[in-house]
């Protein structure tokens, strides 16, 4: 705990809202994961059934029907992705802004020693770097959560289309 506490304070103060950003964006995260293997499972099989259960599976209202249930299914596959992705592009900015606040602490302990002091000017780079640094690491991870958790909603809404078969009219 000491030691997450001195990385903390080691960042500065944007390490603490880089942290919290990337909770968030986690939370996020495991909430799609738990949607799509429980809640979405029963919801999905729901569909299906008072599908197969139609008689009419081949008129425009049925074609309809059909659509407008898989776009309501697709909406809820595609719930909070934006966010995410928003989030992860959120990561690197404020990494961006713990580089810049540390620079300005560089630059204000210059200016008062009137020096280039390597020790004095430490403690403002190291506040440059560590938040840059974690603000890739968690976007870095978001990257690739967020792009498998898109590449699963699409291929769930594809596959419910699969399930909720239309029948075609038989000409003789």
């Amino acid at each position: 705990m000491e030691a997450i506490q001195g990385f903390m304070e080691t960042g500065g103060d944007v390490l603490l809202y880089i942290g919290l950003l990337i909770f968030v964006m986690w939370l996020l995260i495991f909430e799609r994961i738990a949607f799509f293997t429980t809640t979405y499972r029963k919801y999905q099989a729901d569909l299906v059934s008072a599908w197969a259960k139609r008689n009419d599976k081949n008129s425009w209202n049925a074609h309809q029907i059909r659509e407008a249930v898989i776009s309501r299914a697709t909406n809820k596959l595609n719930q909070n992705l934006m966010l995410l992705g928003a989030l992860v592009a959120l990561c690197p900015l404020l990494g961006l802004m713990g580089t810049v606040t540390g620079m300005i602490e560089v630059f204000d302990v210059m200016a008062i020693s009137g020096t280039g002091n390597a020790r004095s000017m430490a403690s403002g780079v190291s506040k440059a770097t560590i938040p840059t640094m974690a603000g890739m690491v968690g976007a870095l991870s978001g990257v690739f959560a967020s792009t498998w958790l898109g590449r699963v909603a699409k291929r769930e809404a594809e596959l419910l289309a699969d399930h909720l078969e239309i029948e075609h009219e038989k000409k003789h």
